[in-house]
C-alpha cells in the first residue's frame, strides 16, 4: 500500500506547519461546540430557547460580518489573519473560565462570546481558504484539502466523544480552556511558518469595501463553474440544515434510541467522514472532478433517506438505518466539499481568493439557516419523519444543477485552472506600458 506521507506534500514544510495548526484547532473548536452549550445548560441553567439562540446568534454574526471579512482579508498578508484571529479567540474563551472563577458568569457573557468568536472565525477561515492555494501547487490543491478534512475529521471523531466526558470530569468552563490553548498553539504554528507572501495591494490600488464584496459575488455569478458549485453548494446546505433539525429528536423520540447509541452514530460520522476524505483525490485522479461530485451529491441525497426510512419498534434496524445513513451521507458530502474547494480555489486570482470563500460560506450558512428553521416549523405541522424525507431533495436538485452545468465535463483539477491564466493576462496589462 503506497504510504501517502512519502508524497512531495509532506516534505513541504509551510504546509505541514499550517496543517498541524489546523488539525489541534479543529481538536479544540469542536469540544468547544460541545462545552458551551454544556456550560449555558450545566452552569447558568439555560433553557431550549436560550440554547437556540446562541447557536442562532453564531450562525447571524457569520451571515452579517462574512462578505467583509473576506473583503478585508484580500487587502491583508493572510497568515497574520489567521494569528490574531486565533489569538482573539484564545482570550474570548479564556474569559469564560475567569469570570466562573469571579463568580460573574452569565448567559450574555456566553453570548458576547459566541458572537465575537463567530466573527473572528468568519476572517478566519475566509484567510484560511485564501492561503492555502498560495503554500501548495496548483495540482496538489485537491490532495492539501484531502489531508485537512482527514485530521479534521479524526477531531471529529475525537473531539465530540471526549468533550462531554471534558465537562463531566473538569467542569464545562475548565473544558473551554482547552479549546483557548489550542488556538494559542494553532497561533505559534502559524507563526512559525517561513514562507514569504506577495505583498497585498497597495492603497491606492483598492477599490471601497463594498465594490470589493460586489466584485466578489460577480466572480461567483460570472464563472458558470463557481455559479454552479456555489448553487448546488447551497442546497447541500439546506440538506444538512434539515437533517440538523430532525434527526436527533427523530431517533430520540420517535425512534426510541439511547444518547448513548445516538452518541456512537455521531462518531461513526466522524469515521466515514475521514473515509471521505481518503478517497477524493484518488477518486478525481481517476474519474475526473465532475462525475466524482455529481456521484457525491446524489450519494448525500440518497443517504439520507435512511433516516426517514428508519422502523419503529425495530431498534436494531433503525440504528442500522441511521448508521447506514452517516456512513454514506458523511463520506460523499465530505468528498464533495474537498473537490469543490479545490476548483474555486484554481478559479480565481490570489488576491481574491478571500472575497470568493467568504461567498461561498455566507451563501452556505444562509441557506443552512433558512433550512433549518423551516424545518422545525414544518415538523410541528407534518411531523419529524415527513419532514425528513425533504432532506434529500436538495441533494437531488444539487446534483441536477451540476449535471446540466460545465461542472460535468470537468476532468482532472490541472484541466479546471485558469488561475494562471488570469494571473498571466494581471502581469500583462500590469506591465503594459501607460498610453500604449
Amino acid at each position: 500500500m503506497r504510504n501517502p506521507f512519502a508524497s512531495p506534500l509532506w516534505h513541504n514544510d509551510a504546509f505541514v506547519r499550517v496543517w498541524t495548526a489546523a488539525t489541534v484547532s479543529i481538536f479544540g473548536s469542536l469540544i468547544t461546540r460541545i462545552a458551551l452549550p454544556l456550560v449555558a445548560i450545566l452552569t447558568l441553567a439555560a433553557g431550549p430557547i436560550e440554547v437556540a439562540v446562541l447557536r442562532g446568534m453564531d450562525l447571524a454574526a457569520t451571515l452579517v460580518v462574512g462578505l467583509a471579512a473576506g473583503a478585508w482579508v484580500d487587502r491583508l498578508r493572510r497568515r497574520p489573519v489567521l494569528i490574531w484571529a486565533d489569538l482573539g479567540r484564545a482570550a474570548l474563551l479564556t474569559s469564560i473560565p475567569v469570570a466562573f472563577a469571579l463568580g460573574a458568569l452569565t448567559f450574555g457573557h456566553l453570548l458576547v462570546v459566541a458572537v465575537l468568536s463567530a466573527i473572528l472565525t468568519s476572517f478566519f477561515d475566509a484567510a484560511d481558504n485564501a492561503y492555502l492555494p498560495t503554500i501548495v501547487e496548483r495540482e496538489r490543491l485537491i490532495e492539501a484539502n484531502s489531508a485537512l478534512a482527514a485530521s479534521g475529521s479524526a477531531a471529529e471523531f475525537i473531539g465530540f466523544g471526549i468533550g462531554g466526558f471534558l465537562v463531566q470530569v473538569l467542569s464545562g468552563p475548565i473544558t473551554v480552556l482547552i479549546d483557548a490553548a489550542t488556538y494559542l498553539l494553532s497561533a505559534l504554528l502559524l507563526a512559525s511558518v517561513r514562507r514569504e507572501e506577495a505583498p497585498p495591494p497597495a492603497s491606492d490600488e483598492r477599490e471601497p469595501v463594498l465594490n470589493e464584496i460586489r466584485h466578489g459575488l460577480r466572480l461567483v455569478r460570472d464563472d458558470p463553474i463557481l455559479r454552479a458549485f456555489a448553487g448546488a453548494s447551497m442546497l447541500l446546505a439546506m440538506l444538512w440544515g434539515i437533517f440538523g433539525a430532525t434527526w436527533l429528536l427523530f431517533a430520540l423520540d420517535v425512534l426510541g434510541l439511547s444518547p448513548v447509541a445516538v452518541g456512537l452514530i455521531a462518531g461513526v460520522g466522524g469515521a466515514s467522514s475521514l473515509i471521505g476524505a481518503v478517497i477524493a483525490n484518488r477518486s478525481t485522479r481517476r474519474w475526473g472532478v465532475g462525475p466524482v461530485v455529481i456521484v457525491a451529491m446524489l450519494l448525500s441525497a440518497l443517504g439520507n433517506l435512511f433516516v426517514p426510512l428508519a422502523p419503529v419498534g425495530l431498534p436494531i434496524v433503525a440504528l442500522g438505518c441511521l448508521v447506514a445513513q452517516q456512513l454514506i451521507a458523511d463520506s460523499a458530502a465530505t468528498v464533495y466539499d474537498i473537490t469543490e474547494v479545490s476548483v474555486r480555489q484554481t478559479r480565481v486570482l490570489d488576491r481574491e481568493q478571500g472575497r470568493v470563500a467568504a461567498t461561498f460560506s455566507v451563501l452556505a450558512v444562509g441557506a443552512q439557516l433558512l433550512a433549518t428553521v423551516g424545518a422545525g416549523l414544518l415538523a410541528e405541522v407534518i411531523g419529524l419523519r415527513a419532514t425528513a424525507f425533504l432532506a434529500p431533495i436538495g441533494g437531488l436538485l444539487g446534483g441536477l444543477i451540476l449535471w446540466l452545468s460545465p461542472v460535468r465535463g470537468l476532468g482532472r483539477l490541472v484541466s479546471v485552472d485558469r488561475r494562471g491564466a488570469l494571473e498571466a493576462a494581471a502581469d500583462a496589462e500590469r506591465d503594459q506600458p501607460v498610453g500604449a
